[in-house]
């Protein structure tokens, strides 16, 4: 009784360890967005350190979107004076020059998409003459007073979050109204003759529900919500005006809490609204009476604060899971009204989905973009392990931008085997363990090159996984795998051909893969096929029932094949065991072929075949 026991207890946990995967190449198919393989911050906007920015780094990573307005430093940006107010650093005045960034852009990867930002604050930088001493106050180091508002002659507080005196405003900015903000279309189009194209995305500013903590010195009081809508359609109108292919990136929302809570509640229509709804509802009331396109892509930041590797690479769920319960949850519970601790499933933008169609109707055409995000861990194997899930999710979602903030080692790592090696279609996967092992495919546009990346999310074990496929019929006995696993504290990336990918082969078999994925790895796998169904007997592929008619079936000897405006040039019957019993050669044009075989009753595999296409039906003989 003991030893079947033991037996019955071997058996469960074994299968329990096996991971089960399944592929369909022609389910969920979806375009991926080029704009998810982004960086915030890679250029410079000094004219002198041009020449140092590792290009060829840039280029074999394999970035496409490049988002260099700088976060809070666009919102004082003046692009006619070429100067930035820096909310972090005492709203001192610094040059900054965006012209220097677009043209080296264009120069240097005019494939690649660059996105700034307009302002709507309002005020913006006009001399760097009202600067904040900070050399002869203390050498120009940080310290928690960098956030005093010192520009303008004020004085600091060595203890306090606050100046002892307010430096004034009028002596650093200068009104910036909204013709003055999207002037810069002109000035980059025509007079710098910059490629429209290459600059179709634009930042609605930054982190808007903030401005009284980042920008206190202009707005010590945040603005309703309400005006800040008018703020943003008076720009988006007139952007829209000079650029009408132009593609408004909006409202810029700062973290989890700001995606639903402005400063204040908003109250309309008799409803406590969540910030990310209002902002949908009134984009949507002011397209409609105006007739003008105001929202291209909405866009949030997320910054979460778990230093637990267990947790981070968990986050992906927060955008589309609607089953994933996060353990910082905070602004959801409002969601509804009031604060209801219990809410804590954020899917915010399964949310955001359904805000646009509730307000916009099912086809709206806006799409989803995350532009800033940072997680709070080191270890370069589970920040690959976080950024490819997130990647994996964005990709099977539809998500337009992705631009991380914060870059840390396993990060170049991962954008450059999802980019140089992904295929341009998501597919549909499943997992019978998505908590741990996912599986992100991608499928080429004539269907017939296939890359599948596997992620092992467990910090402790290996997991040994298997891959089926359906409508999409594997050729050669193996394919070529690349792995990214147990990473180095240092900086592993350098170029297409020196990085930290390990080779390796999986073998196929009967259209099927095993292998064992290491733990908090990444394995992608390149395979090649078409598209069809695997007969297990036949080892080759099938085609759906309504491409080639056979009649009458089931059949007594006599049977006729319709192939349509297929020309085959071989016919073959075969027993259910895959024994040939019959072969036909087929005249060169001929679509209509009769068969007069003697057929004792039961199941037979017709096989048609040409130099491109194996098609397989099913007969029965009576």
């Amino acid at each position: 009784m003991k030893y079947i026991l033991v037996i019955f207890i071997f058996v469960t946990l074994s299968t329990k360890a096996q991971v089960s995967i399944k592929i369909d190449a022609t389910a969920e198919k979806k375009a991926i967005s080029p704009y998810l393989y982004g960086r915030n911050n890679s250029l410079t906007t000094d004219p002198g350190k041009v020449l140092d920015i590792n290009w060829t780094m840039l280029k074999d990573a394999g970035v496409t979107f490049f988002r260099e307005s700088g976060g809070n430093n666009c919102t004082k940006y003046n692009w006619r004076k070429k100067l930035s107010s820096h909310p972090d650093w005492y709203n001192n005045v610094y040059a900054n020059d965006w012209d220097v960034a677009a043209k080296a852009l264009k120069a240097n990867m005019p494939s690649a998409q660059g996105m700034w930002a307009f302002q709507l604050l309002g005020k913006v930088a006009k001399t760097n003459q009202a600067n904040f001493a900070d050399w002869n106050y203390n050498n120009s180091q940080w310290w928690e007073g960098v956030n005093q508002n010192l520009a303008g002659n004020g004085t600091p507080n060595p203890t306090g979050a606050k100046a002892k005196i307010e430096g004034d405003i009028n002596q650093y900015l200068e009104n910036w109204p909204a013709d003055s903000t999207v002037a810069i279309l002109d000035h980059w189009f025509k007079d710098l003759a910059l490629d429209k194209n290459q600059l179709l995305y634009w930042n609605m500013d930054n982190e808007v529900e903030i401005w009284n903590g980042t920008h206190d010195d202009v707005m010590p009081v945040q603005i309703s919500a309400e005006e800040f809508m008018q703020k943003y359609f008076e720009v988006a109108k007139k952007a829209r005006a000079k650029f009408p292919t132009i593609k408004l990136v909006g409202p810029v929302t700062a973290n989890e809490w700001q995606w639903y809570n402005w400063s204040k509640a908003i109250n309309a229509d008799g409803k406590t609204y969540p910030w990310l709804e209002y902002f949908i509802k009134r984009v949507a009331e002011e397209q409609k009476s105006s007739g003008i396109k105001l929202l291209d892509v909405l866009d949030i930041h997320f910054y979460p604060s778990s230093n637990k590797i267990d947790e981070v690479v968990q986050y992906h769920r927060v955008f589309f899971d609607r089953n994933y319960v996060y353990p910082e949850a905070n602004g959801v519970k409002v969601v509804n009204g009031g604060y209801d601790n219990s809410l804590n499933k954020e899917y915010i933008f399964g949310r955001v989905n359904d805000w646009l169609d509730k307000y916009l109707g099912a086809n709206h055409g806006v799409k989803l973009g995350l532009t800033e995000s940072g997680v709070n861990i080191t270890d370069p194997s589970a920040m690959a392990v976080w950024y490819g899930s997130t990647l994996g999710e964005f990709m099977k979602n539809e998500v337009e931008v992705f631009t991380p903030w914060s870059w840390s080692t396993g990060m170049w790592e991962t954008l450059h085997l999802f980019s140089r090696y992904n295929k341009s279609f998501s597919i549909k996967s499943s997992s019978s363990d998505e908590t741990l092992v996912s599986a992100y495919p991608s499928i080429n546009a004539t269907q017939d090159s296939m890359t599948v990346v596997l992620i092992n999310r467990s910090s402790t074990s290996a997991k040994t996984t298997s891959l089926s496929f359906d409508n999409f019929v594997l050729t050669g006995k193996s394919a070529s795998s690349l792995a990214l696993k147990s990473l180095p504290t240092t900086e592993t990336f350098v170029s297409h051909s020196q990085n930290a990918l390990n080779k390796g082969t999986v073998s196929i078999n009967n259209n099927a893969i095993s292998l064992t994925l290491p733990a908090m790895s990444i394995t992608s796998i390149q395979l090649v096929g078409k598209l069809g169904q695997y007969s297990a007997v036949l080892g080759t592929l099938t085609e759906p029932e309504n491409t080639v008619k056979v009649f009458p079936n089931p059949c007594n000897n006599e049977f006729t094949v319709d192939a349509g405006t297929e020309k085959f040039k071989q016919l073959e019957l075969m027993d259910e065991a895959g024994r040939q019993i019959y072969t036909q050669f087929i005249a060169d044009g001929d679509t209509i072929i009769k068969v007069n075989q003697k057929l004792k009753s039961g199941t037979y595999l017709l096989k048609l075949s040409n130099d491109k296409t194996v098609i397989v039906k099913k007969i029965l003989a009576l």
